[in-house]
C-alpha cells in the first residue's frame, strides 16, 4: 500500500480574538449604584410623605407619580448593570 505523502504547509488557523472588552470606568459604576439608591430613597420618601398629603414630598406638583419618578431612577440604574464590565 502506498504511503501518504504528509501536507507540505500547516493547516490555517487563525489569529486568536480577544472578546474581553474594555472594563466600564469607574464613574459608570457610581452612577449605577447612585440611581439605584436615590430611586430606593425617593419611593421611601414619597410613601413616609403620603400620610400628610399637605406636604406632598419629595415633589409636590405631581401627587402619586413620584413613585414613577422612584421606580425609574431604580430601573435606570439595573438596566446599567447589563452593560457594566
Amino acid at each position: 500500500m502506498p504511503k501518504s505523502t504528509p501536507r507540505k504547509k500547516p493547516a490555517y488557523t487563525p489569529p486568536p480574538t480577544s472578546s474581553a472588552q474594555a472594563p466600564s470606568p469607574t464613574w459608570y459604576k457610581a452612577l449605577m449604584v447612585t440611581l439605584m439608591v436615590a430611586g430606593l430613597l425617593w419611593v421611601v420618601v414619597t410613601y413616609l410623605g403620603a400620610p400628610s398629603s399637605t406636604t406632598g414630598f419629595p415633589i409636590p406638583g405631581i401627587g402619586n407619580w413620584n413613585i414613577a419618578v422612584g421606580f425609574v431612577m431604580m430601573m435606570t440604574g439595573f438596566v446599567m448593570t447589563t452593560r457594566w464590565r
